[in-house]
């Protein structure tokens, strides 16, 4: 297994050179910060988003097990990706850190793109769940004294990270519950998985359903003291001395006193069905809770103040309802399916057009906001053939790819003209 797994890293990382990344170092782009980040080259990375779950994740440890891990980077390389969403992640499974090979992978994917493109931002996400894996991992030194507490030999603990009162306990099945962020063992352990990520060399961390697990920290103060650690961490320890932090902002966003807590907000499309024509859907502001419009300002982390906060909006991904096909089954639901599995099912020409109606709607609606593109998303099992969405153009390598690759660049191209 080890020498199978090596051989293969060669080779992508002989890929990732031959495409481009390792040739020759970028020129000067508006996309350079340190310390923190201006609005300008903040607007200029959310342009440039994509979602593609799981890039960075080794290959035994995916969640379909499938890997065109080369004709990915190709593909990111050739629309000229900037900022990579979700490209790590755990859905519970937290024993995985005691594997070295987890995140040794995600810096040798990493670390070859940087060589040619600096600038180009990977992100992690630490999500709202945690389970009794947690107790097979050893609490590190440099955790105990970031929260000043006495060195001792112990793992963390998952009863000391739930709430008191049992809400959200077994929230996602049994054992599988919503950490109470006010506790201190929940701080250290979410704490402890973003100072991993950041040494893997992520810039980014997308927080999850924050305002789950401020069920006991109804002025986010506890929130506010986890994300200033974990900058403090970032300036000492992150490719360039800062961490872009975002969560799913359904109310508008989140602040402390009057300080917003993250650089940006996101939040799913929210697509609406549309009975009038089988499985059409379309965006709307005001629709359920979407994001559209409604963006909080403030002060940033950076220190810049705006009106209102730039966002990302994406493919959800959650499940199928009871009674798929149906334009009403189920509240945020879009003809029965989530929004990725929805738009999985459409031809690979209606894909391009409804990718097109997304962008332009968005630009037209509400300029805080940027489409976050699908360049690979999981969806629903057994719906078709596929598990993840894949935008990549269909290959021997990616047999299950959409050639969507095409309209996301024009777009991208497009953007910059307009």
């Amino acid at each position: 297994m080890r020498g199978e797994y090596m051989v293969r890293l060669a080779v992508i990382m002989f890929a990732a050179m031959c495409m481009g990344y390792g040739c020759e170092p970028a020129p000067e782009t508006g996309y350079q910060f340190r310390g923190n980040i201006s609005e300008e080259v903040l607007r200029n990375y959310l342009s440039r988003a994509v979602t593609h779950s799981e890039l960075c994740t080794p290959p035994q440890y995916k969640m379909d097990g499938a890997d065109s891990l080369e004709d990915d980077l190709r593909m990111l390389r050739e629309i000229g990706v900037k900022f990579i969403g979700r490209s790590i992640f755990r859905w519970g499974e937290e024993n995985i850190f005691n594997d070295p090979e987890f995140l040794k992978f995600a810096t040798d994917v990493i670390d070859p793109v940087h060589v040619n493109d600096p600038d180009v931002i990977f992100q992690a996400a630490l999500f709202e769940i945690v389970t009794p894996e947690v107790e097979g991992v050893a609490v590190p030194e440099h955790v105990f004294r970031a929260f000043g507490l006495p060195v001792e030999e112990r793992n963390f603990s998952y009863g000391a990270m739930v709430n008191l009162e049992g809400i959200y306990l077994n929230h996602w099945g049994e054992e599988r519950s919503v950490p109470d962020i006010s506790r201190m063992e929940s701080l250290m352990w979410y704490y402890f998985m973003a100072s991993q990520y950041i040494d893997a060399g992520f810039e980014a961390i997308h927080w999850g359903q924050v305002a789950l697990m401020a069920m006991n920290d109804p002025e986010f103060r506890y929130w506010n003291k986890l994300l200033s650690m974990v900058r403090s961490y970032a300036r000492e320890n992150a490719h360039r001395g800062y961490v872009l932090s975002d969560a799913h902002a359904p109310f508008g966003g989140f602040k402390y006193k009057e300080q917003l807590l993250f650089d940006f907000h996101s939040f799913p499309l929210r697509i609406k069905g549309d009975t009038t024509i089988h499985m059409r859907g379309i965006l709307k502001e005001g629709h359920l809770d979407a994001l559209y419009n409604k963006s909080w300002g403030g002060i940033t982390p950076s220190g810049w103040e705006t009106e209102h906060l730039p966002y990302l909006v994406e493919f959800d991904n959650f499940g199928i309802s009871s009674d798929p096909g149906n334009p009403v089954a189920g509240e945020h639901f879009i003809w029965g399916y989530d929004e990725i599995t929805w738009f999985s099912l459409k031809s690979e020409e209606e894909q391009k057009e409804w990718l097109s109606y997304a962008y332009h709607w968005l630009k037209e609606t509400d300029r805080e906001g940027y489409l976050q593109m699908p360049t690979c998303r999981v969806v629903i099992d057994g719906v078709s053939s596929r598990h993840k969405f894949k935008a990549n153009l269909k290959s021997e390598t990616c047999p299950g790819g959409t050639g969507l690759e095409t309209r996301i660049k024009e777009l991208w191209i497009q953007g910059q003209i307009d």
